[in-house]
């Protein structure tokens, strides 16, 4: 399991790499079309548009899978050592539950719905977009996943980055 999420943990920093390089690149294309040719391109802020969605939605998953996400620790860190370890699995299966109805779910919902709807500059299907949704509630329960199993495995509460 610690194989997968080290993958995991690699593949999503390149590709939220990638999208910012992609979004630097497509946002000056723009900024250069529209002040320097004075003819606005027509694809690059739509574009630019889903790279930006997509790196703020692999970018909180990778995030999760790092550990990092803010948090107020001060009530966690008065805790025993035991309910400080059950506390953090309830946030985990909290986490879990969330992913579940609101990324997985309801991203595959809006995702179907918006398959048949076309984007206007681009002239594909908006579910582009959409689809990154439920891809990081998969993500993202993985990684909840992986943070129960390695919590119960260590006997120990997860250390906060």
């Amino acid at each position: 399991m610690e194989t997968v999420k080290k993958l995991l943990d690699r593949i999503l920093s390149t590709i939220c790499v990638g999208l910012f390089g992609a979004l630097v690149v497509l946002v000056t294309w723009q900024v250069f079309t529209r002040f320097v040719l004075n003819n606005p391109s027509t694809f690059s802020e739509e574009l630019a548009k889903y790279c930006f969605v997509w790196l703020v939605l692999f970018g909180a998953a990778f995030v999760f899978g790092e550990n990092g996400h803010m948090r107020i620790e001060f009530i966690q860190d008065a805790l025993p050592k035991k309910l400080k370890i059950g506390v953090q699995i309830f946030i985990e299966l909290c986490i879990i539950a969330f992913s579940a109805l609101v990324l997985l779910s309801g991203g595959l919902t809006i995702t179907k719905l918006a398959w048949v709807q076309m984007s206007a500059a681009l002239h594909i299907p908006v579910g582009y977009l959409y689809a990154v949704m439920p891809i990081c509630g998969v993500i993202v329960i993985f990684y909840c996943i992986y943070n129960i199993y390695y919590i119960l495995k260590h006997k120990k509460p997860l250390e906060i980055v």
